[in-house]
């Protein structure tokens, strides 16, 4: 069993008198999570939004069927929480009503979950994001010599759980998750006309890991609307699939202002959509494929050690560019990301003109550790 970072501060959080929303896609293994915290404990009731039952149980409730429901119950777990109608008010009823239950709500979908419980349970929640296993638990779980003997095969198939855990079957999982599992929320949802669209938009996105992207082109390619392509981006975040990165601009006047790039929050997915497992001796995308790593592993460690910053990239429009940046406590921290060892990029004269205050690290395989642990 690999242990997840935030068991530990989510053990802290239990009976405090706050419901606990664990958000994260499908997959990443937020059920094992609380299995596993939960399988000592006494008196653990869990309900499965999934299931139609536990639908029906939520449908003009009221505190006294639910106090009664749950009577001697210790703790409440909801999982897929998002399927609820009106899931906030159905929560806050719990939380306010039921004083000795902890509830824990799981969701895949933030656009469901977050948005219906962010009102009612103002002040009444903690809510964590779960990813995909990452590079500093595979650390923990199995000491750095080994899992650096593995990041060949993470840049092709990335953390999923069942992925590590399965050595040889990486290849059917992954097209498994990438044909449609994943993406099973916004499926689902009543909007999306076109699922054809959906994956079509992922695979473009995936050619474009590590470039700007445009959704006029987008639009184009998709022969869609830039509506319609900025609704998906924004429901495929949403979901945990893909994440932007916006361009960082203060008051240099050839700075890209409003431009973003787009990573994946796995490797794997994205290898997956575009059929490709070649081994990175092979790659031609090697670059970008080491630059969706590290800044996903990154987005991870900022995530699971409460660190507060705000991330970039930099870019203007003669093509100086910087790979990675991030804003914290009024300074920025400037990297290039680079696959080869041998590669020592200088940082822009520019940037260093305009932003003196300011570190600049150049993260390859050689030093990757610090940037990720």
């Amino acid at each position: 069993m690999i242990t997840r970072i935030l068991e530990q501060e989510i053990e802290k959080k239990l009976h405090k008198g706050k419901a606990i929303i664990l958000l994260g896609a499908r997959q990443t293994g937020k059920t094992t999570l609380l299995k596993k915290m939960t399988n000592k404990k006494d008196s653990v009731v869990w309900l499965n939004a999934d299931e139609t039952d536990t639908i029906a149980l939520f449908e003009n409730t009221s505190s006294t069927r639910l106090k009664a429901i749950f009577a001697g119950k210790q703790i409440v777990v909801i999982d897929e929480a998002q399927r609820i109608a009106d899931v906030g008010v159905r929560l806050k009823l719990i939380t306010d009503q039921i004083s000795n239950i902890q509830l824990i709500a799981t969701g895949s979908s933030a656009f469901e979950l977050a948005n219906h419980v962010n009102e009612p349970l103002t002040g009444r929640k903690w809510e964590y994001k779960l990813f995909p296993l990452s590079f500093s638990e595979m650390v923990e779980h199995h000491g750095f010599l080994e899992e650096n003997r593995m990041l060949p095969h993470r840049l092709i198939y990335g953390y999923y759980p069942e992925v590590v855990n399965n050595p040889g079957n990486e290849k059917t999982i992954l097209k498994q998750l990438s044909d449609s599992y994943l993406y099973k929320d916004i499926l689902m949802w009543e909007r999306i006309k076109k699922p054809g669209k959906l994956i079509k938009l992922l695979q473009a996105l995936a050619f474009q890991v590590g470039s700007e992207v445009s959704y006029n082109n987008l639009a184009t390619i998709l022969e869609m609307d830039n509506q319609t392509v900025e609704k998906y981006i924004q429901l495929l975040e949403q979901t945990f699939i893909i994440f932007r990165l916006p361009a960082f601009s203060r008051n240099h006047r050839k700075e890209l202002k409003r431009g973003r790039k787009i990573y994946f929050y796995d490797n794997g997915i994205r290898n997956a959509l575009l059929a490709n497992f070649n081994i990175p001796e092979l790659r031609t995308d090697i670059d970008a494929l080491w630059e969706n790593f590290l800044i996903s592993e990154r987005i991870k460690y900022l995530h699971y050690t409460q660190t507060w910053a705000n991330s970039f990239f930099w870019r203007t429009q003669d093509q100086q560019e910087i790979d990675y940046i991030e804003e914290k406590d009024g300074k920025l921290y400037t990297y290039e990301l680079k696959w080869s060892t041998k590669k020592k990029p200088k940082l822009s004269k520019s940037f260093s003109n305009t932003y003196p205050n300011h570190e600049y690290t150049i993260i390859n395989p050689d030093n990757y550790e610090q940037f990720l642990t």
